[in-house]
């Protein structure tokens, strides 16, 4: 049996929330090493019946994620002070995977948006240049 692997870190193998690295060595382990795989079906078992606690069911169902538009309003730094700091305790204390990928895709859109919008808006400036009424 492979002890190196803890039952916390099979439980977020199944929920996909370990660090990329991590996933790719536990299921490695998985293939080679029969009680693991054993550990593994159990835990499947426990999570199919439901004898999971409140936690789990939370993590699970992600009930204290923000939406995708509460992540893009934190990112342009225009929530009420009370929600940055529940954002902010959400991505740096409890290190939401989904929430961290989400707010990470969003500044990556913002950069890709920016990047085109300065041209666009210079181009918008010289095709008007002249053309504007003098007061």
């Amino acid at each position: 049996m492979n002890t190196a692997i803890t039952h916390d870190e099979l439980v977020a193998f199944l929920g996909d929330t370990l660090p990329e690295t991590r996933m790719i060595e536990i299921e490695r382990a998985i293939r080679e090493d029969e009680g693991l795989r054993t550990r593994l079906a159990i835990l499947l078992e426990q999570h199919d019946s439901g004898a999971d606690g409140l936690g789990e069911i939370w993590k699970r169902y992600r009930l204290s994620c923000p939406s995708r538009e509460t992540l893009g309003s934190f990112l342009f730094n225009v929530l009420s002070p009370e929600q940055s700091r529940f954002i902010e305790l959400h991505l740096t204390v409890t290190q939401c995977p989904f929430c961290q990928s989400n707010l990470d895709d969003l500044k990556r859109s913002q950069e890709t948006a920016d990047q085109h919008s300065a041209p666009r808006q210079q181009r918008y400036f010289q095709s008007s240049v002249g053309r504007l009424p003098k007061k």
